[in-house]
């Protein structure tokens, strides 16, 4: 394997155009989620708690999207902007949460899709059940090292692929609007529209739906974390915000046209993916094969992106020296092998793990919605403190829109930790605090004291979260 520094590695980034990395934002969103949306949404609420939702979701994304696209701009010289933005803002500890905990969730949010396709397979070959038999975890672990391999061949070569799938992919989906448009009935959407006495209270309805929308809008960073690639820095902001308005139609279509088709009791018990049993209740047979291919396209596409991110996250990381300096090596083709490496073998780690849980889609979806709450908050409080003028020195001047977009920002994904509710807050820190090993390493690496006084209270916070966490799980108070 070739090692290089980090100037020669800087001297070959490989350059992308705006069209390339808005691909990638659409590419990162439009996964597995929203082949799911139908009986998630189904099992929580009506049509009406299903509009207010995505209201809710998508003025806070957008917010989100906003602070990405600003934050590109008035700070270029920070890539990886998850990670980079948290560490500026917040220091190094808190830093280092964020890309660890994005690159966690990109982790165990690329397992979902292999257990979704072959839960989708499973249809046809029975002998892989929902995604969760032994012959299916043995297929998916083939494929994902199958990745690894594609990946490893170039940074370039694997975003090109990704934008022809990006591409390929939203044709089924649109056609899936597009037919149930056509064929929805009147009276079952209006016999779905409050979805009281199915679901609860509308406030109770419109929080159950968080974390499906938080999962489904993993991605809109996408350009950002890839931001060192990009041709303009402007590009960033353009590609963050034209993907996620894309995006935002597509999910809310898929959610809304569902109702029109099969009654919400119906929707909620269809096997995943729910979009598959929709169609076919709607055209028959053909419907759900249909789906089903288009999302073999769609998840193969996502999982390339997410990979190509979440290595990304690690290799700046270890650039910065906040992570082992063994992750900050690339090749001769740009690739961050060693951070590759690692992040293939996490997800080959935590698709084991999916063995033994109950109901190993739900639970990783959740999570990985969870797990991405605090690198957002921590970005969004970012921006929040160079609206204030306390986040050091930025291009350009302050106003007061940045001011309303990161406030906005800063209160959605705190309200997303609380609709995401107390289990899979433990639950992550269960999966930080254990993290803190690698940030001592480093920090020994470097000579340095491995905690300062701010950090040790954070680490002892997340200490605390993590005992209370591995409590419940021993006593059957959470369980996966």
């Amino acid at each position: 394997m070739a090692q290089h520094s980090e100037s020669s590695t800087q001297g070959r980034t490989a350059k992308i155009s705006v069209a390339t990395l808005t691909a990638m934002v659409v590419g990162s969103m439009v996964g597995a989620g929203v082949f799911s949306l139908p009986s998630r949404f189904a099992g929580e609420t009506g049509v009406l708690g299903a509009l207010i939702s995505w209201t809710v979701a998508g003025t806070g994304m957008l917010m989100l999207a906003f602070v990405f696209q600003r934050l590109a701009i008035r700070k270029p010289d920070l890539d990886s902007g998850v990670y980079a933005y948290a560490k500026a803002g917040f220091g190094e500890y808190l830093g280092f949460f964020s890309a660890f905990g994005y690159w966690a969730s990109a982790c165990v949010g690329n397992v979902t899709y292999w257990i979704l396709i072959m839960s989708t397979l499973g249809a046809l070959l029975p002998v892989l059940g929902e995604g969760d038999t032994v012959v299916a975890f043995l297929a998916s672990s083939a494929c994902v090292w199958l990745f690894y391999l594609l990946v490893r061949r170039g940074v370039k070569e694997a975003t090109t692929i990704n934008r022809i799938v990006t591409v390929a992919k939203l044709v089924p989906i649109i056609m899936f609007v597009l037919i149930a448009v056509f064929l929805l009935d009147p009276q079952v959407l209006a016999a779905n529209f409050e979805g009281y006495g199915v679901t609860g209270p509308l406030f109770d309805q419109v929080r159950g739906t968080m974390l499906a929308t938080v999962f489904v809008f993993l991605g809109v960073e996408g350009a950002s974390v890839y931001s060192r690639h990009a041709r303009r820095r402007e590009d960033v902001g353009r590609a963050t915000v034209l993907g996620f308005l894309m995006v935002l139609a597509i999910f809310a279509s898929v959610t809304i046209v569902s109702y029109g088709i099969l009654p919400m009791e119906e929707l909620a018990e269809l096997r995943q993916p729910s979009m598959a049993g929709v169609l076919e209740a709607a055209v028959g047979g053909w419907g759900a094969v249909f789906v089903s291919v288009g999302l073999i396209v769609s998840v193969l596409g996502a999982y390339l992106a997410w990979t190509l991110m979440s290595s990304e996250v690690l290799f700046v990381a270890a650039k910065d020296r906040d992570m082992p300096r063994f992750l900050a090596t690339s090749d001769a083709n740009d690739v961050p092998r060693a951070a590759l490496l690692l992040t293939t073998a996490l997800i080959q780690v935590v698709l084991f793990v999916t063995l033994l849980s109950d109901d190993a889609f739900t639970f990783a979806l959740d999570l990985t919605s969870a797990l991405s709450l605090i690198p957002f908050l921590l970005a969004a409080g970012y921006a929040l403190k160079l609206a204030l003028g306390r986040g050091g020195p930025a291009e350009g001047s302050r106003t007061a829109g940045d001011l309303v977009i990161a406030a906005l920002a800063v209160l959605y994904t705190a309200f997303l930790l609380f609709a995401a509710g107390l289990t899979f807050v433990l639950l992550s820190f269960v999966i930080y605090a254990p993290a803190t090993i690698l940030f001592a390493m480093t920090r020994r690496e470097q000579g340095r004291r491995v905690f300062s006084g701010r950090e040790l209270v954070i680490f002892v916070v997340s200490v605390i979260g993590a005992v209370i966490g591995v409590v419940a799980l021993a006593t059957g108070a959470i369980s996966i």
